[in-house]
């Protein structure tokens, strides 16, 4: 696993990196916490610019919350609410979900956003209430970038860092990244059949 994501994104570039992490912000096929070390990793072999990378994974993920965003912002919270009831199955969310999401936007404002961009299972989910309650679009770009950039960036360097490291670390990476990305479709399947079955 570890080479297949890697030889991704040495071949895509840094569109590659952008379009993964666009898409890891919609319906997530592999993690941040993957994709980003690997392209740190990357551009530590000189495949890749180290500031190319922050940047591309930067754009990306700002782009994906930016769907996210104005879909709050467009489609009225009922509706929004009964499409999460008939399908937010394959997206593993329920409107328990966006409901905590939202109490916890109205508690923290535009802090929210930025604070969300950093924490797994939030990042996607922060974008959603900052639309519904409509967030004037210059902070929430403001906000995302700020949380964005910090979050690809510290990812980024834990994966240039490994380069020195690569022999040793390679052995127990590659079953680690498999194991990890097993688990995240498992996890996504698990909750998906679950929420069909109820």
């Amino acid at each position: 696993m570890f080479d297949f994501i890697l030889g991704a994104i040495v071949a895509g570039g840094l569109v590659g990196v952008l379009l993964l992490m666009f898409a890891e912000n919609i319906v997530p096929p592999i993690p941040s916490e993957l994709i980003m070390p690997l392209a740190g990793f990357a551009a530590a072999q000189g495949h890749l610019s180290f500031a190319g990378v922050v940047a591309a994974g930067t754009v990306g993920a700002v782009a994906g919350a930016y769907v996210w965003y104005l879909a709050g912002r467009r489609i009225p919270e009922a509706a929004f609410a009964r499409w999460i009831d008939r399908h937010g199955r394959w997206l593993t969310l329920d409107t328990a979900d966006l409901e905590r999401s939202r109490a916890f936007f109205q508690r923290r404002g535009a802090v929210a956003v930025f604070a969300g961009r950093l924490i797994p299972g939030v990042r996607t989910l922060v974008s959603v209430p900052a639309g519904l309650m409509r967030m004037p679009g210059g902070i929430f770009f403001i906000a995302t970038s700020l949380g964005t950039a910090l979050w690809t960036a510290l990812l980024a360097v834990a994966g240039y860092a490994l380069e020195h490291e690569y022999r040793r670390v390679e052995a127990w990476l590659d079953p680690v990244s498999t194991a990890v990305v097993a688990l995240l479709v498992g996890a996504y399947l698990f909750r998906a059949l679950r929420r069909r079955r109820s």
